[in-house]
């Protein structure tokens, strides 16, 4: 039986570092799975926007404070398809530009490029593609509709016989709208071809906007207010609406995926929602010596090296000497508040001992969204603790160049979300497979992956809860890193270099043995994609909610975390 043609939709994709359409974790995480659709030729195109300015660039400016710059990108490695079609937007007919990604340029399956940054639109309708995730509400809503109407009808018009869309976030959402219209309002047979990936409990990424905006921005492709309320409320949920209008879902976790159940348990007609979790492309992501390395000796010796190609980076660029035989503990990943980047330095005292007696190297890095002023805030206290401290350093500008570097160079990979805000958190695989141990709260993929006294170390404590109020968790969370890392690391990094060599090599095995996107690829084929394409779910899987019923959620924001951008 051959394998059903899916079309993979995100607002984001990060292939490579020369290609700025990504943001973070979600991009990176699509970009993984393109990678391995393409090394494991499965039947897969990506579709995605061509961001003229991208995300944004982050650089550090002549007061010392992070600032947020937009370079416009001119890029010559696209193949033109000379193939584009018109939405109406606002009103307004936009055209919509495709541009191909060559399966040989980054080991992806094809992927598209979404732009309207085109002679023909209108000054507004070409900053639609200009910068990812924009700030200003109409143009955020008209990038989905774009990316969602705008993909689908790409995919028609070059002939792509797509039996699956899949929406990676509700960003895609559209698409299923552009699908009722052609289908003639039948919802069912755009169950048949439709597959939903939550990535979040937090209230950034389930997306609400009010109904009119959307009915008057085109993103219901011409379904009415009725409909479309009944999809997905007046105060429109972009996920509760995906999950109405999917055949399946999935979380990104398997603890995500307790969570997910039980956030939108009240969503009655909603798809079942299982847990795929996510993973890493490895060969992209791991150094290839240290993928070949065995011995004590090889491992911990190419990890020194690694080490210091990342500090002449840090030098090069910050102008602080890092010592590559000094413990070195690294927390990069996006600046919002759940994500507690400060957490590590919450008892200055304890923290300032082990830095002054070279015990440990702190390095922080990420981007916060530029409308986040909580993330900016925190990320400019850190920059200007830095600046004062011995060994710690804060480097802008974190994308995949600067990601790689950081999680092959470091001996630490620090998590510390509170728990259980964060579904997945994917950076800790490429680190683990490049020997960067995981030590993280009990939560997302390291309830799955990281095992204390195995391959990494977690933050547990007796009387653990997640109902604790969060001052409180946030002392004891504290209080458990640091006694780990007062107790455990550092006397097993330099007292027991045995010890030592057996963790790193087992973070390197298990993050190869499961947490390698090919396995993703091959899950979500067999457990998401083929049962819609061949007819519905298979005979013993879990059946969606029959009811019709549109009731809204009043405890909508149980799961959420306030002031989160």
């Amino acid at each position: 039986m051959a394998l059903p043609n899916v079309a993979y939709f995100s607002m984001e994709i990060a292939m490579d570092q020369s290609l700025a359409t990504y943001s973070g974790g979600l991009g990176f995480l699509a970009g993984s799975h393109m990678q391995s659709a393409g090394y494991l030729q499965m039947p897969m195109v990506g579709i995605t926007m061509l961001w003229s300015f991208g995300y944004y660039d982050q650089r550090i400016d002549g007061n010392g404070d992070v600032e947020v710059a937009y370079i416009r990108k001119h890029y010559d490695f696209l193949t033109d398809i000379n193939v584009q079609t018109t939405v109406k937007v606002f009103g307004e007919d936009v055209i919509v530009k495709a541009y191909k990604v060559e399966p040989h340029l980054f080991g992806t399956c094809p992927v598209y490029l979404l732009t309207t940054d085109v002679e023909g639109n209108s000054e507004w309708a070409k900053k639609i593609s200009h910068k990812l995730y924009d700030g200003d509400e109409r143009i955020r809503v008209a990038q989905e509709t774009v990316l969602g109407i705008g993909g689908v009808r790409i995919l028609q018009a070059i002939g792509y016989p797509f039996d699956v869309i899949h929406m990676n976030e509700g960003h895609a959402l559209p698409a299923a709208f552009e699908l009722l219209r052609q289908f003639n309002g039948d919802l069912n047979k755009v169950k048949k071809k439709t597959v939903f990936t939550t990535h979040t409990p937090v209230a950034a990424g389930n997306e609400v906007h009010w109904v009119d905006t959307l009915l008057e921005s085109g993103f219901f492709a011409g379904c009415s207010r009725e409909r479309a309320v009944e999809l997905g409320g007046e105060s429109f949920s972009l996920t509760v609406a995906a999950l109405r209008m999917s055949r399946i879902a999935n979380a990104v976790s398997q603890l995500h995926g307790l969570v997910a159940n039980k956030m939108w348990d009240w969503v009655q007609g909603r798809c079942p929602i299982r847990a795929i979790t996510n993973a890493v492309n490895i060969h992209y992501w791991q150094d290839p010596k240290f993928a070949v390395a065995e011995t004590d000796d090889e491992l911990l010796n190419r990890k020194i090296e690694m080490k210091k190609e990342l500090f002449q980076y840090i030098v090069d660029t910050q102008g602080k000497r890092f010592d590559p035989n000094v413990l070195t503990i690294t927390w990069a990943r996006r600046f919002a508040d759940y994500k507690r980047a400060w957490l590590i330095l919450k008892d200055s005292a304890r923290i300032e001992k082990l830095l002054n007696e070279n015990k440990v190297q702190l390095i922080f890095a990420g981007k916060f969204h530029p409308d986040d002023a909580i993330g900016k805030k925190v990320f400019n206290e850190i920059l200007r603790y830095s600046y004062g401290m011995k060994n710690v350093v804060v480097l802008p500008g974190y994308e995949l160049g600067l990601s790689a570097k950081l999680k092959k160079g470091s001996d630490i990979w620090l998590n510390t979300p509170l728990r259980p805000l964060e579904a997945s958190g994917t950076s800790g695989m490429s680190a683990n497979m490049n020997g960067a141990l995981h030590f993280s709260t009990y939560d997302g993929w390291a309830v799955e992956g990281t095992f204390p006294g195995i391959n990494g170390y977690t933050v547990e404590y007796p009387g653990l809860d997640d109902e604790i109020p969060w001052d409180e968790r946030n002392l004891k969370d504290n209080q458990c890193i640091m006694n780990t890392l007062e107790n455990e690391i550092i006397p097993t990094y330099y007292d027991n270099r045995q010890e030592w060599a057996r963790l790193v090599r087992q973070a390197k095995r298990t993050s190869e043995a499961y947490f390698n996107s090919d396995r993703m690829v091959i899950e979500y084929f067999n457990r998401v994609y083929k049962p819609i394409a061949h007819g519905g779910i298979q005979a013993g899987e879990d059946e969606a909610v029959d009811t019709k019923s549109n009731k809204e959620n009043p405890n909508l924001d149980a799961w959420t975390y306030s002031n989160i951008k």
